[in-house]
């Protein structure tokens, strides 16, 4: 039962990853028809534009484009500049490709950043042009250049090693990367500001009600203050690990702030989210009902700590499992993982599974943590399933769940079982599923 449980989860997980697909979020939101483009419940004639320029920036910036451009066909002059972890299956005709860092951005990210503030500031009111943005997670790091050249781009490089080790919410790392960044935080909008139009498609890995830290927000006013920079770096304890530069520009109160929702780069801004989390979870939801289980999905760990959302989540399925069985409980989001020292191999996914591997031992549980984007961390892994097998196992092939966690070397331990889940890169990331079976 334990083994048809974790294929069931996998099948579950496999359903969403089919819904979340770029290509099947253009073709249901976004329509292109006798010249009009329509995004959600906008319009745009694409004959008033004298120039369509094209920034695609993210995981899913490759898919996005290619849906895009599928649906334009080849009548449109449209160029552009794409920047992506991994590199394209093929190259568009007028866009220039970079294959930027990721999770830490690269000199690719820099030349990435350096050519698309090019492309924007020759945008030119007396030519009306139309920017179209196509912004999907990872964007922070595939798009960075720093905000001042006193700050050079080995010390951003570094406060973006530090900040994600930090085990501080996604939020808030990018409240610090969007002040010291020259791209992100509404700072792409500053420099398109010569456009008649600016459109964002946005394939979204945050919360629905932060979409300014997508990507870092480089097209969306900024909610994030240097006030709350300050305040964050102070309650991480962040000043000793950063960079000096960093930490001085943090103690001197130098930070520039970022364009608010007044200014004048936005008034003729639009931004439409047309895929996220909530289509994974739905999705996952009516292929576990297909299979028979009772279905709930709660979101209220997002950016909780591993252990506490661990905890939260198994305490949950085990009620719903005593009111009836088999049960499923779909979980989205994003949770934080602080690690201590050099970690090995392994992802928040990967380390979320086998945090709950030792507290399920012998029950009738199944756990899958997985990343839509297809990447854990740095393992080449999405995730990982658990059981309550799963820690028996492990000893008799003489691996220690116990030391994993505490080297974070989660996806040794769950490669050596073969329970990783392996999807390669999925050209979308809309967040990480987690799924608890009971029966």
């Amino acid at each position: 039962m334990a083994r048809r449980m974790r294929e069931a989860a996998r099948d579950i997980f496999r359903r969403a990853l089919e819904e979340s697909r770029v290509e099947r979020a253009f073709r249901r939101r976004v329509y292109y028809e006798r010249g009009v483009l329509q995004v959600a419940e906008d319009l745009y004639d694409l004959g008033s534009f004298s120039r369509i320029f094209v920034v695609a920036i993210g995981k899913a910036a490759h898919s996005s484009l290619e849906a895009l451009m599928a649906q334009l066909g080849t009548g449109l002059d449209v160029q552009g500049i794409v920047s992506a972890p991994t590199p394209p299956r093929s190259q568009l005709f007028g866009f220039r490709y970079f294959q930027g860092g990721h999770p830490l951005p690269n000199q690719e990210s820099l030349r990435a950043a350096d050519a698309v503030l090019h492309g924007l500031q020759s945008l030119d009111p007396g030519c009306p042009a139309l920017a179209l943005f196509l912004i999907s997670g990872g964007g922070s790091a595939v798009l960075e250049m720093p905000f001042s050249d006193e700050l050079s781009f080995d010390d951003l490089m570094e406060t973006h090693r530090v900040l994600l080790h930090s085990g501080a919410p996604i939020a808030e790392i990018n409240a610090l990367r969007k002040h010291l960044s020259a791209v992100k935080g509404g700072r792409l909008a500053l420099a398109a500001s010569g456009a008649m139009q600016q459109l964002s498609i946005l394939i979204s890995d945050v919360a629905s009600n932060s979409l300014d830290s997508l990507a870092s927000g480089p097209t969306m006013p900024d909610s994030s203050t240097e006030r709350h920079c300050y305040a964050i770096a102070e309650q991480c304890n962040l000043l000793p690990r950063l960079p000096a530069s960093v930490a001085e520009l943090m103690r001197s109160r130098a930070l520039e702030e970022t364009p608010k929702s007044d200014d004048p780069a936005f008034v003729h801004s639009r931004w439409w989210p047309i895929l996220s989390n909530e289509d994974a979870l739905e999705a996952a939801a009516a292929r576990a009902r297909e299979l028979g289980f009772t279905v709930e999905i709660d979101n209220c760990c997002d950016d909780w700590d591993y252990r506490k959302a661990g905890d939260y989540l198994l305490q949950k399925v085990r009620e719903m499992r005593q009111r009836a069985a088999p049960v499923c409980l779909i979980s989205g989001g994003e949770l934080t993982v602080p690690v201590e020292g050099t970690p090995s191999r392994g992802g928040r996914n990967q380390h979320f599974a086998l945090y709950c591997a030792g507290r399920i031992q012998g029950e009738k549980l199944c756990v899958l943590s997985a990343g839509t984007d297809g990447i854990d961390g740095n393992s080449p892994a999405a995730g990982a399933v658990a059981d309550g097998e799963t820690a028996h196992r492990a000893e008799r092939a003489n691996l220690s769940a116990k030391a994993a966690l505490a080297s974070f070397n989660s996806y040794r331990f769950f490669n050596s079982l073969s329970d990783t889940v392996q999807t390669g890169p999925t050209g979308t990331n809309v967040r990480d599923v987690r799924l608890l079976l009971a029966w």
